[in-house]
């Protein structure tokens, strides 16, 4: 007998009557979840095979940059934003000028996972609450398309996914005078001090249960998916946000709209968790080699630089802000190495003389380089 995972509420809008879904709370019952136990194991080997990794590279800086920006810019685009992972570097490299649309709402992503992640890391700051996401869900609404939509709050009045209107809607959620109960449900959920499941499932059953819930009238695929970040690295399945699931959603993103939708019309928990653990060990092992051959590339470039002739200490500290600065203007450069422009100007050049930097503003001021190797290996899927 499938298993029932909700019921149907009446709810009100302006304009008809619909049925809403209400997710019962976590985990699943009757019958409880059945797991695939190779699935779990394949996933958590690969993230300990990430642990493994950082462990091995000399700055884990370098990869944090890269990855977190990849994953703000893949969970971007996959609510139909443009902007690249080229695009927020460029921005990066150049400020003040103020980004495009949809470069901000990339930007908002990052400034809403930092924050996040410095209030759960500080004794004093916000636990794992909505109150921490609601604040989270203010910053990453903040000046952006949807910033009219009750930033910070949860929804009072009632939302749908696809069609035009609720009652054509592929999917309604749970009426807006019903969250604050289920809300609190998935609260007690995240704060439980004991577990029947292991921590890599809750993770998947907290984000579907999110999305179902859909609680906010904008940005919560965005913040559903930060919110696997936040709890991979909470519960201690990753010291550090390592891994960018989000290109496995966007490879597969009607699979991932299909296992959800699944979930809230057949009970199928199991067929949800099978794409989920499948993505992580998949996403695992892909970050693993990124960062290997990210590794590789630099040591070898690193080679190639120091055995050149007449090369400048400040050509060396440059390349080696590069990881984390793949796109740099001499202004940049300038202030990152504390020097005069001078200086600033030579150490590019001798960059671009060496093929490690690559010119490619083709303005005769306020120039921009990028080391394009590097970029090329962590922008891979992001355009």
């Amino acid at each position: 007998m499938p298993r029932v995972s909700g019921r149907y509420e009446r709810s009100t809008t302006s304009t008809e009557d619909v049925n809403a879904f209400v997710p019962f709370p976590l985990p699943p019952r009757e019958p409880d979840l059945v797991l695939d136990a190779k699935a779990l194991q394949s996933a958590e080997e690969a993230l300990r095979h990430i642990e493994v990794a950082v462990e091995m590279v000399p700055s884990l800086d370098w990869f944090l940059y890269g990855f977190v920006r990849k994953e703000a810019v893949l969970s971007s685009q996959i609510e139909g934003i443009e902007a690249t992972l080229t695009d927020l570097i460029t921005v990066e490299a150049q400020p003040p000028n103020a980004p495009d649309a949809d470069v901000q709402e990339v930007c908002n992503y990052l400034a809403a996972l930092e924050f996040a992640r410095n209030q759960l890391a500080d004794p004093s700051g916000l636990p794992l609450s909505m109150r921490l996401l609601n604040e989270t869900h203010a910053i990453l609404m903040s000046g952006v398309r949807g910033e009219g939509k009750a930033p910070g709050e949860p929804r009072r009045s009632q939302n749908w996914i696809g069609g035009t209107r609720p009652g054509n809607a592929k999917f309604v959620p749970p009426p807006p005078n019903l969250l604050p109960e289920i809300l609190t449900d998935l609260e007690k959920y995240m704060h439980a001090d004991t577990h029947e499941l292991p921590a890599l499932v809750r993770v998947g059953l907290v984000h579907a249960q999110f999305e179902t819930i859909h609680p906010y009238l904008d940005g919560n695929g965005r913040l559903g998916r930060l919110l696997i970040t936040l709890l991979l690295e909470h519960w201690k399945l990753l010291s550090k946000p390592m891994l960018y699931l989000s290109l496995y959603f966007k490879r597969r993103r009607d699979d991932y709209y299909q296992r959800l939708t699944a979930v809230r019309s057949h009970g199928d928990w199991e067929g949800w968790m099978s794409f989920f653990l499948e993505g992580v060990a998949a996403m695992a092992s892909e970050s693993v080699k990124t960062a290997q051959k990210l590794f590789r590339l630099v040591t070898q470039d690193r080679e190639r630089m120091l055995s050149a002739d007449g090369v400048s200490i400040s050509a060396v500290r440059l390349f080696e802000q590069l990881p984390r600065r793949p796109i740099l203007t001499a202004a940049g450069v300038e202030a990152m190495l504390s020097t005069t422009r001078p200086t600033a100007t030579k150490a590019i050049s001798t960059l671009v003389d060496l093929g490690l930097l690559k010119e490619v503003s083709g303005k005769q001021r306020d120039r921009s380089f990028v080391y394009v190797n590097y970029l090329d290996v962590l922008a891979s899927e992001t355009v």
